[in-house]
């Protein structure tokens, strides 16, 4: 490549790589992957060391990607958070044990997980937390200190604490609360998160904590960045030292300068990463000394003592036999690869969802092809590519009518997907009562996708309105019904007559309009009338709305037979009453307390009411994450495991005293 073409190349890179940070960093809407990003700045370094002329001072190399947004505060970091040099083979991590040891004498290192979530600081004020921040830059970030406070396993008091502490974690999103999430914005008609990763950038800069909290969030604590009044000669020492003010601490493992040894460890984490209920993408190697830290020093990004080792994305190739159709709870057509089955990070994998027609024909995916699968973030199993056509092979189209109830299927304006709009059709309808019931929406316990089909299957409900005409006398006839089962399911429904209007909005299933959404609405406009009849213009002024999802609410209610299925609900006893709640005293909010025992005065309900009055959270059992146990007569097994674990254990009258202190 001569000088002329590599600065071509180099301006082409920058633009790219600038636009897909932006993407990933700012917006949580990552448009690429992040191994293609790796590779384009793998690529950017190597043309800059080879002509270092080409080199600017804003090139993608030279800064920390991301920045501080505008919707919060803004955090000057005292102790810059420099992002680490990215390798991805182990002749690379070789030359850099070779590099350390030629600065300096016999050199120890760390080699750790590197957690796939958000970089945050976290400082503390004689042992109490007093602000959170975001990377952003490496020099500025966001102030997120509340939403910080919802995770559970942030300790918001310290014990034998520093008198000043601030410490850097990583923020992730478990894969069990990301497949929860992902499922629930799926039923929703939401657009879903790409990775965990992103699910954990977009969930920690909500300014509602309490959808934050939601997300069940989760963090591991990996530097010491500034202390007060001790010193350490080891980052394995700093570590430990972490662990015993009681955060969750990265794990580690020593090893000698010696890239064979290095290589074993980082070959022993990468063999446990589809079994950790959190995601990977790296190991960490560190230099564990700190004194030779200082005479390593570090370039304008990255520390010159530590370099993250990338994982490649896993892949396989099978063969692809069937492709399946599935009609959603709005009417659009999905479908679904069925395969031979493959072990992708640590599970079986069979079925992938191909999305719709312009993906299937963009990458001429065919039944009977030889296909490409991986997993999307280590946990949505993907179809990259086809490998190879079968001789007699045709491209596939999806059906023009419904493979459900045979009206004619069409494309939404815009929209990539083809819709059934036949607001009768059987799938549409199951789907949408079988939404209507779920845990997020109106919560009718005992009423699941089979007992719904049952229902529909005899003739009893045609709507999620009939629900509500249901008699003990129908249950009984279905397979399964007993008396004891059929009154607990009347009495959940009754129950679910009471849920407030923001759940009723979402379990309506209106499309774009989830949870929080819901919320946002009736927090606006306070009432169903003030809904129903509010303009597309007015509704897109509420704050995280634009105008697809106005849209989507106001064509909602000028539908017919939406309009009418809401009628029909407030005639047959659901409230849809708006009451927001606001927690004025937040002084247990980041806490969770766990009541057990007879309390002298109180009842649990009191107590617990009590607690949640003041920002706390209930739970019913005692973990690491517990923050309190309040403790009665005959407190049992609870009280001996909170010992064993350290929890803080108080009595009722404690209880009420922080309340009223």
């Amino acid at each position: 490549m001569t000088h002329d073409e590599a600065a071509v190349r180099v301006r082409e890179l920058t633009e790219t790589l600038t636009r897909m940070a932006h993407e990933y960093y700012d917006l949580d809407a990552p448009t690429a992957e992040d191994y293609e990003y790796d590779m384009l700045m793998h690529e950017l370094r190597d043309l800059e060391a080879e002509y270092p002329d080409l080199q600017e001072p804003d090139s993608p190399t030279q800064r920390v990607q991301g920045v501080a947004s505008g919707r919060f505060e803004k955090v000057a970091h005292t102790v810059q958070m420099a992002s680490l040099q990215d390798v991805f083979s182990f002749d690379e991590v070789g030359r850099f044990v070779e590099k350390v040891q030629e600065t300096v004498s016999k050199p120890m290192f760390t080699v750790e997980p590197k957690i796939d979530g958000l970089s945050v600081s976290l400082e503390y004020e004689n042992g109490v937390f007093t602000r959170g921040s975001t990377r952003g830059d490496g020099f500025v970030g966001e102030d997120v200190t509340a939403n910080l406070k919802t995770i559970r396993s942030i300790p918001l008091k310290l014990k034998n604490a520093p008198a000043f502490l601030e410490v850097r974690g990583e923020v992730y999103m478990p894969r069990a609360s990301f497949e929860r999430l992902s499922a629930q914005q799926e039923a929703a008609g939401e657009e879903l998160f790409k990775n965990p990763r992103n699910a954990a950038a977009g969930s920690l800069r909500q300014k509602d904590s309490a959808v934050t909290a939601s997300r069940r969030l989760d963090i591991f604590v990996f530097n010491i960045q500034r202390i007060e009044g001790e010193q350490f000669a080891l980052h394995s020492e700093s570590l430990e030292r972490i662990r015993e003010l009681g955060f969750t601490a990265i794990s580690y493992k020593k090893c000698a300068a010696d890239a064979d040894e290095i290589r074993a460890a980082i070959e022993e984490i990468g063999a446990m990463r589809g079994d950790l209920p959190f995601d990977i993408d790296g190991v960490v190697v560190k230099v564990d000394d700190l004194a030779q830290r200082q005479q390593l020093g570090a370039t304008a990004k990255y520390p010159k003592w530590a370099v993250a080792y990338k994982f490649p994305p896993e892949e396989k190739v099978t063969k692809l036999h069937s492709i399946e159709v599935q009609v959603g709870r709005t009417g659009v057509l999905t479908p679904v690869a069925v395969f031979d089955a493959i072990s992708l990070a640590g599970t079986s994998v069979s079925r992938a969802v191909l999305h719709n027609q312009q993906y299937i024909t963009e990458k001429d995916i065919r039944v009977g092809d030889m296909i490409r699968v991986r997993k999307a973030g280590d946990i949505i199993p993907e179809v990259l590519c086809s490998e190879s056509h079968e001789a007699d092979s045709v491209p596939y189209l999806l059906p023009d009518r419904c493979p459900v109830c045979g009206a004619p299927v069409e494309k939404d304006g815009d929209e990539a997907a083809v819709r059934c709009f036949n607001p009768a059709c059987p799938a549409q309808i199951f789907r949408s009562i079988v939404h209507f019931a779920s845990k997020n929406a109106m919560n009718i316990d005992g009423l699941g996708p089979a007992i719904v089909q049952q229902l529909l299957d005899e003739k009893m409900i045609e709507s999620a309105a009939d629900l509500y005409t249901l008699s003990k006398d129908q249950l009984l006839q279905l397979e399964g019904f007993k008396e004891k089962s059929a009154d607990n399911l009347l009495s959940s429904i009754e129950q679910s007559k009471s849920q407030p209007l923001d759940r009723v909005i979402a379990a309506l299933g209106i499309r774009n309009i989830g949870q929080t959404a819901a919320k946002l609405l009736c927090a606006h406009f306070g009432s169903l009338d003030a809904i129903r009849s509010a303009k597309v213009e007015d509704i897109a002024e509420i704050e995280g709305f634009g105008e697809i999802m106005a849209a989507s609410v106001a064509e909602a209610f000028a539908e017919p037979a939406f309009s009418s299925l809401v009628d029909t609900l407030l005639e047959r006893g659901v409230k849809m009453q708006y009451e927001q709640k606001t927690v004025e005293d937040t002084r247990f909010s980041g806490m969770t307390f766990v009541l057990t025992g007879t309390l002298p005065t109180m009842k649990r309900d009191e107590a617990k009411a009590l607690i949640e009055a003041h920002g706390g959270k209930v739970s019913g059992s005692v973990s690491k994450k517990t923050s309190v146990l309040v403790a009665g007569e005959d407190a049992g097994s609870k009280l001996t495991k909170a010992e064993s674990l350290g929890v803080e254990v108080i009595d009722e009258a404690e209880l009420i005293r922080r309340c009223n202190e």
